[in-house]
Formats: structure tokens, C-alpha cells, sequence
């Protein structure tokens, strides 16, 4: 299976998802849905808060695309955060970054819960 289905077919098809993406710990995106966004830097960002701690995330937010979520918390290796009736969850796996954007009405308990789900799958196969 390509990394393309994992965002199509388990990220985003599982209906609790807007978007998603799936980017290497180490930096490149290596599969992203086709209507998000992230440019080299939101992705620098990102592998940035992973190695060296959230705080840049913590005090700018999180900008993913032209969207700026407000940073919610940190949660061991998650990051949660909020636009309006909107969010997104970033998490990762041994390998990769994982990030999920959901909308109104899509609840954020259902959303998280599918992200991190991946990430921990993505753990148990090496990823």
C-alpha cells in the first residue's frame, strides 16, 4: 500500500478527517490529501516542535496551509489545535509526522482518535 492510500483511504476516508498528511520525521512530505497545503516551512515547524519541543508552536500557532490553528496543548506526542469549530491534530509515529484537519461538524474526540490510531499502527509495523 502507498502512503498516498493511507491519507486517502484510512486518514481522510474515514470520514472523521477534512485533510490530511503524512510527513517523515526527518523532513519531506510523503503523502498529503489534495486540498491541504503545507509549505517547506509549516513542515520545518513541525519536525522542529518534535525534536526540540513545542514552544515556537506554543507562542504562533500552528500554520498548516493558509489556516492558523491556535495551539491547544501539548499530550505526550500529539499537538491539538483549534480555528473556530475547527482543528487539527498532529501527531507521530517511530518515523513520521501525521497530521489531521477536521471541520464543523466533525467532533474533535473522533478526529484525534483517528489520527492517533494511525500513528500507533504505523509504531507497531516500524513506522
Amino acid at each position: 500500500m502507498s502512503w498516498d492510500a493511507y491519507v486517502s483511504d484510512h486518514l481522510v476516508g474515514s470520514g472523521k478527517l477534512s485533510e490530511a498528511a503524512i510527513i517523515g520525521l526527518d523532513g519531506g512530505v510523503w503523502a498529503i490529501s489534495p486540498g491541504l497545503q503545507i509549505t517547506p516551512e509549516q513542515e520545518a515547524a513541525l519536525v522542529k516542535a518534535y525534536k526540540q519541543g513545542p514552544d515556537d508552536l506554543q507562542a504562533h500557532g500552528i500554520h498548516i496551509g493558509k489556516e492558523k490553528y491556535m495551539f491547544l496543548r501539548p499530550v505526550e506526542d500529539s499537538f491539538y489545535g483549534k480555528k473556530g469549530g475547527d482543528g487539527i491534530c498532529v501527531t507521530k509515529s517511530g518515523k513520521a509526522i501525521l497530521v489531521g484537519e477536521y471541520k464543523e461538524p466533525i467532533m474533535p474526540a473522533d478526529a484525534n482518535k483517528v489520527v492517533e490510531d494511525m500513528a500507533a499502527y504505523l509504531v507497531s509495523v516500524g513506522f
